[in-house]
């Protein structure tokens, strides 16, 4: 009974408790990963086929795990009152963390699984990009919300902070105002992201033009935009730019598209022959979509014949090739077959003569 006695008041005096908590930490941290494991067998069992990451929230999981323990602990042990109610609302703290971090990976594995199901669209359904840039932002806001909410959470467990909360709220008239003219700007691009958001004037994987440049639509956040463009650079544009200024989307209902080509030759040029090359030509390439193929003399100078080749393609990148093909092709075909037919600058000289002098 001593040696009992003994131990414990060792423990009082703070030797062991460190030690303890580590252990108990330690406990709670093997079941947690036992207990995960087996549940996510379980669950990729059930959902087989579907890559799901569910190893996001292998952390969230074994920290909350340890703190049920740790909280197990702090009520067997007569702490003192003071220790206690410390060590209470610090667990009270890493638990309010720990619950907003897994909520925030589980969003992110929602994400993740609606994301996949869709993937294989995603280019060519129009449908599968909004869902994509619906399911993508809302996760955004989710955890901007989440995040607010946990700070506060943490910030109310402080008796002086809800005092000072409390004092605010009494002068909130001035507060306010100071405070909405400097977070205006914030403001305005949070509710611009919204906006796109339920809008929907662009989408992942959009083709945009913007500033003069080409490219997709990589990803969309509630402050910002990136667009991969054609060179893999990454141009970043602010959110809101997209609801103030006029910018071109390529795929905003369908990604088929229309591409044109010019030539210019000599007036001896016979369109039907050219039509007939240009038939040939696009029955020989995959990138044409059999939907236009059209050949017109749009304009005429005292120099030249313009014509114009219209043709389309599935996406831009098809049409993009496409139109070279058609350029190319139809510059080797003239040159071939007809030179004669590519511009040239003709000059007539009068050879009369010139009158007798008297």
């Amino acid at each position: 009974m001593e040696i009992i006695q003994n131990f414990w008041d060792l423990v009082q005096g703070g030797y062991l408790i460190p030690a303890l908590v580590v252990l108990v930490a330690l406990i709670g941290y093997l079941a947690a990963n036992s207990l995960f494991s087996r549940a996510l067998a379980a669950i990729r069992f059930s959902i087989r086929g579907a890559s799901v990451p569910l190893e996001l929230m292998a952390w969230p999981f074994r920290l909350l795990l340890s703190l049920v323990a740790l909280a197990m602990l702090l009520h067997a042990i007569p702490f003192p009152e003071d220790t206690r109610d410390i060590l209470r609302h610090l667990l009270l703290i890493i638990a309010i963390i720990g619950i907003a971090w897994f909520f925030m990976r589980l969003f992110r594995v929602f994400e993740q699984l609606i994301l996949q199901r869709y993937a294989a669209k995603v280019r060519e359904n129009e449908s599968a990009r909004k869902i994509s840039t619906h399911v993508s932002l809302a996760r955004k806001i989710l955890n901007v919300l989440l995040l607010l909410l946990a700070v506060s959470s943490v910030l109310m467990t402080f008796d002086t902070v809800r005092q000072v909360g409390l004092s605010i709220l009494a002068s909130a008239g001035i507060a306010s105002v100071i405070i909405g003219f400097a977070a205006q700007k914030s403001l305005t691009t949070l509710i611009s992201g919204i906006q796109i958001a339920i809008t929907q004037p662009i989408s992942i994987d959009d083709v945009v033009v913007v500033e003069n440049e080409w490219g997709r639509i990589e990803e969309i956040t509630l402050t910002y935009v990136v667009v991969q463009l054609w060179d893999q650079r990454r141009l970043i544009v602010p959110i809101n730019w997209f609801i103030d200024r006029p910018f071109e989307n390529w795929s905003r209902t369908s990604a088929e598209l229309l591409g044109t080509v010019f030539f210019y030759t000599d007036y001896t040029v016979n369109p039907e022959t050219l039509r007939h090359e240009l038939e040939r030509v696009l029955a020989s390439t995959p990138l044409w979509d059999g939907r236009v193929a059209q050949l017109h003399i749009t304009n005429i100078t005292e120099k030249s014949v313009e014509i114009r080749v219209l043709v389309s393609a599935a996406n831009s990148s098809n049409v993009w090739e496409l139109r070279c093909l058609v350029r190319e092709q139809l510059i080797e075909f003239i040159k071939s077959n007809y030179p004669g037919w590519l511009p040239k600058l003709t000059m007539e000289m009068d050879k009369g003569k010139m009158a007798p002098e008297t």
